[in-house]
């Protein structure tokens, strides 16, 4: 009789711990009754009646991220594709409805983006898709949460996460980037070559200022030393022609001596014998004396068309 009653023993023991189960943190569990719901236990450690209740299912209480591809076509007719990043949570209160009104939830989040997405984006061109990606996002979150918290879902947040053209419009928008980049690259170095030509044109102006302020100087240095070289030659009796004709023929020949000195100078042909040196004295002392002549002549003519206009005002 003890034989017999310790198989039964062990029978009901097992039964005894088939019915107790535990719940992990942040997991609901769905318990039935012969196929009928019975109740949801949370996290924890909990007892239900062997052979009469199942398990049914367990739920993900955790926020959970689901991505999708969506492929669709812009107002200026470009194709598109859009990564949209969904992430939802199951509401605590709402598990029966998670459970028992969806059969697959990522494939009806999946369908509610792809009819949002395919609604919004035509409605833009290609660069405000990538300027209003945030718009987009918003636009899903707004249809996901009206349609999904019936079925106990919260959508936390959906991220537009990559937008992907087609290769030829990428292709396209690179080179327009790269022209418009040369263009300014272009510019700017347009810019610095006149700011240099504006600088060097500066830079020789002020430098040819100089250069005529230093051969003003240097003329009207020497203009003063030929005043004294003919004062000093006046005052031992040489007159003023004679005076001017000696020292042009004496710069002549310091001249002459100074082409003399430079061993890189060009060949200049020039007088130089004592005769022409002669001939040279002599015709600036004629030169100068018919100059004086000519002078004192129209200072007469003048004086004596003078003195007629006034006899003939009288």
């Amino acid at each position: 009789m003890g034989l017999f009653l310790i198989p039964i023993v062990i029978f009901g023991f097992i039964i005894l711990i088939s019915g107790i189960f535990t719940v992990k943190q942040q997991t609901s569990a769905v318990v039935e009754r012969f196929g009928k719901f019975l109740s949801i236990r949370n996290s924890g450690l909990h007892f239900k009646i062997p052979i009469f209740d199942r398990i049914a299912g367990r739920i993900n209480l955790k926020i959970q991220q689901l991505d999708v591809l969506v492929e669709t076509k812009t107002k200026d007719d470009v194709f598109v594709r859009l990564k949209i990043s969904v992430q939802f949570q199951v509401i605590k209160d709402k598990v029966y409805d998670a459970f028992y009104k969806l059969e697959n939830p990522h494939d009806q989040i999946t369908s509610y983006v792809f009819d949002v997405v395919r609604a919004e984006v035509p409605k833009m061109k290609l660069d405000d898709v990538f300027e209003r990606k945030d718009d987009i996002a918003i636009a899903v979150k707004q249809e996901l949460n009206e349609a999904m918290v019936n079925y106990g879902y919260d959508i936390i947040k959906t991220l537009v996460t990559d937008i992907d053209p087609d290769l030829q419009v990428k292709e396209a928008m690179n080179r327009i980037n790269a022209a418009e980049r040369e263009k300014v690259a272009a510019e700017y170095e347009a810019e610095a070559e006149r700011i240099k030509i504006v600088a060097k044109a500066r830079a020789e102006a002020e430098s040819k200022r100089l250069q005529g302020q230093g051969i003003a100087d240097q003329r009207r240095e020497i203009a003063r030393g030929l005043e004294e070289s003919v004062d000093v030659l006046n005052n031992v009796g040489i007159n003023s022609q004679e005076a001017s004709a000696l020292i042009v023929v004496t710069q002549h020949y310091d001249t002459l001596q100074s082409i003399g000195e430079e061993t890189n100078s060009n060949l200049i042909l020039l007088p130089n014998s004592p005769q022409a040196g002669s001939d040279m004295l002599n015709n600036m002392i004629a030169s100068f004396t018919a100059s004086n002549q000519i002078g004192e002549e129209m200072k007469r003519q003048n004086a004596k068309k003078g003195i007629g206009k006034k006899t003939d005002n009288k």
